[in-house]
């Protein structure tokens, strides 16, 4: 097991080291460390792809099989070389991001029955103690925060067609497995596992197929706040091979960020005052390693079924305010994500994004003049 590292004030200071220095970029300081005052530059367009099952070796390392995004796109922002998943399988891994909720054994295992999470208490940081896939409308969440606050968010996910597709509450969810023609995974959309987005008409408004980004890209004002996007099951990596005959795996990868990316990456948006992260959910399932205090959630014993993280799996930030060919090894999770996330748009933290010692992106990400 790798072992848990935590980048101390001092360290981060030295941030935005290039990415040809091996040696300085790989530099470890092992003792905990308070964390730093988080600094958010004034990001108004902030965009999360997530791919799927990719550890950090495979993705961004020398003999990456997705040359254009380990190489050509990593040349062109902060790679957070120590950036963790924080559940085993997918779905909590989405569900973190956009809540801070901790897993359940129903959600470790992909939700294959899209079941009502039945509350049965409350415990730290926000969490509510149960099981169950689809969180009630008490439970909190970026979207929720972000609309009441007047900004605007979307989700896109990739061959939903319908918009906020969801399957039926209690019913087997049929996305499980890919279909030609229709590659769309639920549990790869976490807006649909929340009771307050599914059951408000801005659900179908809010959560649009992939189809949508192009023409919302063409201008500031129709591009939103916040952009999640979801490739489908072949393009995210998941399906090796993919059910239509395309190899799949990293350089099917590689192929859907060639197309997509310098979208994002030239869209008025973005380029007035946007950020990129590019990240999976989780590493490949032997990998439970962990990070910034991680344990076990009150719903299960642990968060990576077999320990306590979903593994190491880095993450990309390209934005005019984080200078292009740099890293970090500070560590991160997907808690951390979120709590950046609210960080940008001032919202308070949720769920476990609350932890006082949860590294947030700081000077280290941000590492441009701003």
């Amino acid at each position: 097991m790798r072992a848990r590292r935590w980048l101390g004030v001092a360290a981060v200071a030295t941030a935005g080291i290039a990415v040809g220095g091996a040696g300085a970029a790989n530099a470890r300081v092992d003792a905990p460390a308070a964390n730093p005052a988080a600094a958010a530059p004034p990001i108004k367009h902030l965009f999360i792809i997530n791919i799927e099952n990719k550890g950090y070796a495979k993705t961004w390392g020398p003999t990456s099989k997705a040359p254009y995004l380990a190489r050509t796109l990593r040349s062109k922002g902060v790679l957070l070389s120590d950036y963790y998943g924080t559940a085993h399988n997918s779905q909590p891994n989405y569900i973190a991001q956009i809540s801070g909720q901790g897993p359940n054994r129903k959600m470790q295992y992909g939700c294959v029955v899209y079941s009502p999470f039945k509350v049965t208490g409350t415990a730290a940081y926000g969490q509510y103690v149960g099981s169950g896939c689809v969180f009630p409308a008490q439970v909190k969440h970026l979207p929720g925060q972000l609309q009441a606050k007047g900004l605007r968010w979307k989700g896109y996910m990739q061959d939903m067609g319908t918009p906020c597709r969801h399957p039926a509450i209690g019913a087997k969810d049929d996305t499980q497995h890919a279909e030609v023609g229709d590659q769309y995974a639920a549990r790869h959309n976490p807006f649909v596992y929340f009771r307050s987005i599914i059951d408000s008409p801005s659900c179908e408004k809010n959560v649009v197929d992939l189809s949508r980004l192009t023409t919302d890209l063409r201008s500031v004002a129709t591009t939103p706040n916040y952009v999640y996007i979801s490739p489908d099951l072949c393009n995210d990596g998941h399906d090796i091979p993919c059910v239509d005959g395309r190899a799949g795996g990293l350089p099917q990868i590689d192929k859907w960020m060639k197309a997509w990316v310098p979208k994002i990456l030239d869209s008025p948006a973005f380029k007035q005052d946007g950020a990129l992260v590019i990240t999976a959910d989780e590493a490949e399932t032997r990998d439970s390693t962990a990070c910034c205090g991680e344990g076990p959630a009150p719903n299960a014993p642990l968060p990576g079924i077999d320990g306590l993280g979903g593994g190491r799996i880095g993450a990309l930030v390209i934005s005019r305010f984080a200078r292009p060919g740099t890293a970090t090894t500070r560590d991160y999770n997907h808690y951390s994500l979120l709590a950046s996330t609210q960080d940008i748009f001032t919202v308070p933290y949720l769920g476990y994004a609350a932890k006082p010692a949860l590294p947030r992106f700081g000077r280290d990400v941000w590492n441009a003049a701003w």
